[in-house]
């Protein structure tokens, strides 16, 4: 059974940073792309960044030169370093492959003014 387990967010004040991490289990992540995604009460879930199988990345433009995205295939996981946060980019934080697994529990920011 895939699953996805997000981990890393938490509360910090603007300018700051987090790590998200993205353990896969049940699938190897190396021949997918991988992507992670935000969900605010007030909007849909909206993609953040992506990551392909040979390092090719590519970001909404909201996050572009304060978020990169990387992988380790080893560990089977993905990340998400944040940098120079905004209270805009407040919400729940979520990866996936593409094309799609089940969604996991994802993991709360929160950034604070």
């Amino acid at each position: 059974q895939v699953q996805l387990v997000e981990s890393g967010g938490g509360l910090v004040q603007a300018g700051g940073s987090l790590r998200l991490s993205c353990a896969a289990s049940g699938s190897i992540i190396s021949i997918y792309a991988m992507d992670w995604y935000r969900q605010t009460p007030e909007k849909q879930r909206e993609f953040v960044a992506r990551i392909g199988t040979i390092g090719a990345t590519n970001y909404a433009d909201s996050v572009k030169g304060r978020f990169t995205i990387s992988r380790d295939n080893a560990k089977n996981t993905v990340y998400l370093q944040m940098n120079s946060l905004k209270p805009e980019d407040t919400g729940v934080y979520y990866c996936n492959a593409v094309p799609k697994w089940p969604w996991g529990q994802g993991t709360q920011v929160t950034v604070s003014s």
